[in-house]
């Protein structure tokens, strides 16, 4: 598996997971700490996509 190969897979469990803090926020709100999970999780996810991107050019 090549480093872009790892990075997509990565971003595809970021994604998930994202998508499930989202709903759980939407229903029930978030707690401190999982607030500053779901936040650190969509800077991970954004740096990614920035490091692909930059890799396909």
């Amino acid at each position: 598996m090549n480093s872009t190969a790892v990075l997509e897979r990565q971003n595809e469990i970021l994604r998930r997971n994202i998508e499930t803090m989202t709903m759980k926020n939407n229903k029930d709100g978030l707690s401190r700490q999982e607030s500053s999970f779901y936040h650190t999780m969509v800077k991970e996810w954004h740096q990614n996509q920035h490091e692909i991107n930059h890799k396909r050019e």
